[in-house]
């Protein structure tokens, strides 16, 4: 280490050259951080859930890891997944590729409001998981799926916006004790499966897929609930679920689902909506853990996070049609698919963001 003895700048050498000799000697004192990563237990982490309609269902099963820069979410592999009745009905579900997600068969168990379903878990290394038993609701059908549009003009400061809000109209029973989640998804073709971005010609040049394929939109932070408190009996008018984006002149498919939950499926939802919502204030609530309904048998201390979903669902499709737009849509270059290409095709993933099966309501 370069050390400078006090005046010695001012006595003999320039200005320059202090500052030269000060900044060497704050470098040759400077080392680079390395943070001890912080090992945690890892715990296991619960996501699926079975419904009134036809399989198949999933469950992924995952592990929390490390609180590091090098830390992974690791999925469970290897283990054994059973979703029972309390008619004795049950299914043991299959480990897809590349594990740690398993799926019941298409004609398998099927739930049906009214009966008790849980959910069993062990584990590779025997540890045994259990869910609670919880009661399969039913669901009132969604009556009506609609949109309207929203436009705003350009101004001084701003662009010009467009985009179409998506509602849903349905009906409360008149029993007290009625809890509701609604999710979306959107397909969308995909015109090529495999895309590279040339940047003089602004385009994508791409390969076919060997299928038809779909690119899959959800909104993975979106927790968008309700329940019949104040509302028990009545309709439920212009639920709101999403703003669709205008990103092209073409037809917008989304498919919305309304599922009817458990009081305690509600309660777990709410706490985890708050927590996302949270925006740092002083009066926001504590980030904290949030436990679900499933335990470790094995070990009654070892906390499980997720839930195992028991959901009456009803499901509806909505086209927007974005050509009445105003204005230009914001969309992507487009793609060219030169011929021939090697290879010829590509196929399809079957994943969570894109698939080759056909959207249950496709009609185009």
């Amino acid at each position: 280490m370069i050390k400078v003895k006090p005046n010695t700048c001012y006595r003999t050498i320039t200005w320059s050259s202090c500052l030269l000799t000060l900044i060497l000697s704050l470098n040759s004192c400077i080392n680079a951080y390395q943070p001890d990563a912080i090992t945690t237990v890892s715990l296991l982490v619960v996501d699926g859930q079975i419904t009134d309609q036809p399989g198949p269902y999933t469950i992924k099963l995952s592990r929390t890891a490390d609180y590091s820069f090098k830390s992974l979410s690791l999925l469970e592999a290897g283990a054994t997944v059973v979703i029972s009745d309390n008619l004795g009905n049950k299914e043991t579900l299959k480990e897809q590729s590349p594990g740690g997600i398993y799926q019941s068969s298409i004609d398998g168990i099927r739930g049906v409001p009214g009966r008790l379903y849980k959910l069993t878990i062990q584990t590779k290394a025997g540890t045994r998981y259990e869910s609670e038993a919880e009661i399969m609701p039913a669901v009132p059908p969604i009556q009506k799926l609609y949109y309207e549009s929203n436009y705003t003009p350009a101004t001084v400061a701003t662009a010009q916006s467009q985009n179409w809000s998506v509602y849903l109209d349905t009906k409360d029973p008149d029993t007290l004790g009625n809890y509701y989640k609604w999710s979306w998804t959107h397909y969308e073709v995909v015109d090529a499966c495999q895309k590279t971005f040339v940047a003089n010609r602004s385009i994508y040049t791409g390969i076919s897929c060997c299928t038809d394929c779909w690119d899959v939109t959800r909104c993975y932070t979106c927790v968008n609930l309700n329940s019949d408190v104040n509302i028990n009996g009545r309709a439920i008018s212009r639920q709101f679920i999403t703003d669709v984006p205008f990103n092209s002149l073409g037809r917008y498919y989304i498919e919305i689902e309304q599922q009817a939950l458990s009081r305690k499926a509600y309660l777990f939802w709410k706490s985890v909506q708050q927590l996302t919502s949270n925006t740092g204030g002083l009066f926001d609530v504590a980030p904290s853990s949030i436990q679900g309904n499933v335990k470790c048998i094995t070990n009654p201390k070892e906390p499980v996070y997720g839930y195992f979903g028991i959901a009456g669902l009803s499901a509806g499709y909505l086209i927007v049609d974005q050509s009445a737009g105003k204005g230009a849509p914001k969309a992507d270059f487009p793609t060219v698919i030169p011929y021939p290409t090697r290879p010829a095709c590509i196929v399809c993933d079957n994943s969570l963001y894109r698939t080759p099966n056909k959207p249950r309501f496709w009609t185009y």
